[in-house]
């Protein structure tokens, strides 16, 4: 018999009562550090009291009125993000799929109103996750997630990540634009070669195409940077966002150039939730924290300690753990073994973590997650490993004739 909520998830038998910063606490009153965050999600932690004020705050208020009448809390957050970041305008969201959907729409009219109806599809990478809708599993071209779903959506040319002479040869009269994550996260936290943004920036510039970047993941401040797309010290013409932005609560949003959305007249896009009046009280108020002068300085002295920690983890752990990679606080354990067996091992010891694709590990705490916490992380990867290597030695070894 069907379960009442669809059985999509192979969700772990854990139920959690309440969250504390950086800490989740179950209905039976254990305790565990949690660097999952929601999947980058809740970047002020769990039980916010900023957050949880603006949200009430306005909950008291008004809910929802549709995008048929002015929203000042919109007004106001995008006006904030367009003057924080390379973007003239802003169209909010309620997740990170449909701000994906928004953005590869925009860069195939961008090309038509250009007088190019021609250029419709996009250059997009090998290990890409970009949704779940129809178009951005086409997007991410992952096999698995396309199987069963009919006909693939057309208009995306996928070439290995990171590899700059694919791209130049993928190239074409029908090419519009570029889409790609900075940092692929759920594609094992892989990292792009040196200059490979500011090269893709390049032949944006020389074919007449949109560069689109996807910082669902790697946006607000999990780098280190406001989005992580600045340590390349590149702009693109059209982002999309959602996760941190929200601090927890839905949203997302796509920003763009004025030129990027010249084609995004009136009529052309809509949603029905997308900016709502709860949605942009939250955002507004994890942007107060974020652009706080001293966020980002934080987040990137944890995650140079935290990354010192964990290289002498690896160093001790060969047998478990291959790598350690990442940017700032979205950072990945490239294991040994598999990387189910570290992720329940970590679990046993009292700390939450996703796995990813290359057989990673990932490491996403909140942003507001203090040295001491790093420090004990450590200390349960590190007992992880242990546990790990004593299930090894135990096992039995099969002989030649087994």
């Amino acid at each position: 018999m069907i379960s009442p909520v669809l059985p999509t998830y192979a969700r772990i038998n854990l139920e959690f009562e309440r969250g504390e910063g950086c800490w989740l606490v179950t209905t039976d009153g254990r305790r565990y550090l949690d660097f999952t965050a929601g999947i980058a999600v809740n970047v002020l932690g769990h039980a916010n009291p900023y957050l949880a004020h603006a949200l009430t705050e306005q909950a008291g208020k008004l809910w929802h009125t549709s995008n048929l009448f002015r929203i000042a809390g919109g007004e106001r957050l995008a006006e904030r993000l367009t003057q924080a970041t390379f973007a003239d305008t802003v169209f909010f969201t309620n997740s990170g799929a449909e701000a994906l959907e928004c953005a590869i729409k925009m860069a195939r009219k961008y090309q038509y109103v250009s007088g190019h109806p021609e250029r419709n599809r996009l250059i997009a990478f090998e290990g890409a996750f970009h949704g779940r809708t129809l178009a951005t599993i086409a997007a991410g071209g992952n096999a698995k997630y396309l199987e069963g779903f009919g006909p693939e959506l057309p208009g995306f040319d996928h070439v290995p990540f990171g590899d700059l002479e694919a791209v130049k040869a993928a190239i074409g009269p029908a090419t519009a634009g570029i889409l790609l994550e900075p940092i692929q996260g759920e594609g094992g936290v892989r990292v792009p070669p040196s200059g490979f943004l500011a090269a893709l920036r390049a032949l944006c510039d020389e074919h007449g195409l949109l560069l689109v970047l996807d910082e669902v993941q790697s946006g607000v401040g999990r780098t280190g940077k406001l989005f992580a797309h600045e340590w390349a010290g590149v702009t693109p013409d059209i982002m999309s966002v959602a996760k941190g932005i929200g601090g927890g609560f839905p949203m997302g949003a796509c920003l763009a150039t004025e030129e990027a959305a010249k084609g995004m007249t009136l009529g052309t896009h809509g949603s029905t939730y997308g900016g709502n009046p709860l949605a942009m009280a939250v955002g507004n108020a994890v942007l107060d924290k974020v652009l706080e002068p001293s966020f980002l300085e934080h987040v990137n002295q944890i995650s140079l300690r935290f990354t010192q920690l964990l290289a002498g983890v690896k160093d001790r752990h060969p047998g478990v753990i291959a790598e350690v990679r990442g940017q700032g606080l979205l950072l990945g354990l490239r294991a040994n073994v598999p990387a189910g067996d570290l992720v329940v091992a970590l679990r046993e010891e009292g700390l939450l973590a996703p796995g990813a694709g290359d057989n990673v590990v990932r490491l996403l705490p909140p942003l507001v997650v203090s040295e001491e916490e790093v420090k004990l992380a450590a200390e349960k990867i590190e007992a992880a490993c242990r546990r790990i290597e004593d299930g090894l030695a135990a096992a039995p070894v099969k002989g030649a004739a087994e």
